[in-house]
């Protein structure tokens, strides 16, 4: 019969002496403990969020592929694997499937939007504007999966859940995850404002309104973080939201070119 590879599942889960959900961890053992390891990931994502927030173009892609490997790396120290990181071969095919059926209906749900009057102006984007037809591809086929997808969901919904997961269970691995991610989109979101005329009609375009539009983002953020870890739970796989999360922006930016 054969060995099974350490990497085709998820990790298995026990029920520790306080009753709380963790991962066994007879497989982890790392030259670095879990805690040193979170905040080292943390280290390097602040240090990413400045770097991929001013970079622009190939550098930004090279630098967001760098960071997801160096992440990687870090599990890896710490004892874990690809499987702790959702991406174990026997799950792929179940998170392939998840990944699939989610960006079917996210195309639904914007194509219904952006063709009632009465949501169509959620999707009007100021930044779109003056956009070519092959930026847009260039944006959905290599600057959303890669610059986007790949680093914030090996981030947050692959490595740092995994780590987490380890030592505290299921709930503080979600929330802390889901937290951290809404706090990245505090750069990204300090002129949605007034890019968005749907926002701007809102908030205004004050510094009180500003700040008021960049709260509602990292909330908003963070709880959409709490829906991907859910699916990563379910599925099993990092794929289940990677899918959705590339489904919500691409489509996103299609809808607002096309309502430019």
């Amino acid at each position: 019969m054969p060995s099974r590879d350490p990497d085709d599942a998820e990790p298995p889960v026990v029920r520790d002496h306080g009753g709380a959900d963790a991962v066994s961890r007879r497989r982890w053992r790392g030259p670095i403990g879990t805690w040193p390891a979170v905040v080292l990931v943390v280290a390097v994502l602040v240090a990413a969020n400045l770097l991929l927030h001013q970079w622009t173009g190939a550098l930004r892609l090279v630098a967001a592929a760098a960071v997801s490997a160096l992440l990687l790396g870090v599990l890896r120290w710490a004892g874990g694997t690809l499987a702790d990181a959702g991406l174990g071969r026997g799950t792929l095919a179940r998170g392939g499937r998840w990944a699939l059926a989610l960006m079917g209906l996210v195309g639904v749900v914007y194509l219904a939007g952006a063709l009632l009057p009465a949501t169509r102006s959620l999707f009007e984007d100021r930044r779109y504007e003056g956009m070519g037809g092959w930026d847009l591809a260039a944006r959905v086929l290599v600057v959303v999966p890669v610059g986007t997808v790949l680093v914030e969901e090996i981030a947050f919904r692959g490595v740092l859940y995994g780590l987490v997961r380890r030592e505290r269970g299921e709930v503080w691995a979600t929330t802390v995850s889901s937290l951290l991610f809404g706090l990245w989109h505090v750069l990204p979101s300090l002129h949605l404002a007034t890019a968005k005329p749907a926002l701007t009609s809102v908030f205004g375009e004050s510094t009180v309104g500003s700040v008021l539009a960049i709260v509602s983002a990292v909330l908003f953020t963070g709880a959409g973080g709490v829906l991907f870890c859910e699916l990563r739970r379910r599925s099993g796989s990092l794929l289940a939201p990677m899918g959705l999360h590339w489904a919500v922006n691409a489509f996103g930016y299609v809808a607002g070119f096309l309502l430019r």
